[in-house]
């Protein structure tokens, strides 16, 4: 082959190649963003809004984090930004509803929220959006111990009932929440009210015996999460009783109980035994074959 040749060739090699690579770089797909928004109301304070992010990898939803998401209240624009949140490990963020939005907040019934994500190298740009009405929750007892929850939307300028709300009343506990009473669930009437009796009287409270009720619609297609709390002595008081002193399970090595010593102090001594004995044996074994 000519050496003019070889250079043409060479150089058309060198052109595929980065043609190639090109092609390659190009057809490498960035992942898509599941983006979700969810408004929450409590005692009627300060609402506030959380976003979820996932992403579809090997067939299932994982959550994304490090995901930076720019909120909006109805529309894009500055009189509307709720603020920049960026998602944890768990692919969470939330914001508070700012002062800044407050006119746009009281100027009507019902809100949509707009979260925008802008891409990166790994994901495209996702935008999702959640329409809401204004409701608030609101929370009776009686002496009787009887609790009635009461929901109101913002109608026409003012708080108006609204019926066929399914509520949950509860006590608030670490693991969850615990319902009242057999019923999981209660539904406001024509008055908007969903009455409940309290059958928790051995639950245990603090120090007062005091406890948290919580009446709440979660997941509402027409007014999010809204919840009002109560805190009522209904609970028994919790009296703290030291053991530091006791033989328990979770005291000290010298505080552990007798039967759980003796049972670890027979393992220890059966498994020396057990070996020793076996020591014995060998050498008696070794003593023996040396006599023979």
């Amino acid at each position: 082959m000519k050496p003019v040749n070889k250079i043409v060739a060479a150089l058309l090699s060198v052109a595929l190649l980065a043609t190639g690579y090109d092609g390659f770089s190009q057809g490498a797909q960035k992942g898509d963003l599941s983006v979700n928004i969810s408004y929450f109301n409590v005692n009627n304070r300060i609402p506030y809004v959380t976003v979820n992010v996932k992403s579809k990898i090997n067939g299932r939803f994982q959550p994304i984090g490090g995901i930076p998401l720019k909120l909006y209240l109805d529309k894009d624009s500055t009189g509307t930004f709720i603020g920049q949140v960026v998602t944890n490990e768990k692919g969470l963020a939330w914001a508070n509803i700012p002062p800044s939005v407050k006119k746009e907040w009281d100027s009507s019934t019902s809100h949509t929220f707009l979260a925008t994500f802008d891409g990166n190298k790994q994901y495209e740009t996702a935008k999702a959006d959640l329409t809401v009405g204004r409701a608030i929750v609101t929370l009776k007892v009686t002496d009787d111990k009887s609790i009635t929850a009461s929901v109101f939307e913002m109608k026409d300028g003012s708080w108006v009932p609204v019926k066929g709300i399914d509520l949950k009343i509860a006590v608030k506990r670490l693991g969850g929440d615990l319902p009242v009473s057999e019923t999981p669930t209660f539904t406001t009437d024509s008055t908007g009210q969903a009455s409940a009796d309290f059958k928790r009287d051995s639950i245990p409270g603090d120090v007062k015996g005091n406890i948290t009720l919580v009446a709440k619609m979660e997941d509402n297609d027409q007014f999010g999460n809204v919840s009002a709390e109560k805190v009522v002595p209904w609970g028994s008081k919790f009296v703290y009783k030291s053991t530091f002193n006791e033989r328990t399970l979770f005291a000290t090595r010298n505080k552990a109980p007798i039967w759980l010593q003796l049972i670890a102090y027979s393992i220890i001594f059966t498994v020396w035994g057990i070996l020793i004995y076996l020591v014995f044996n060998v050498l008696k074994i070794r003593k023996l074959g040396k006599s023979v």
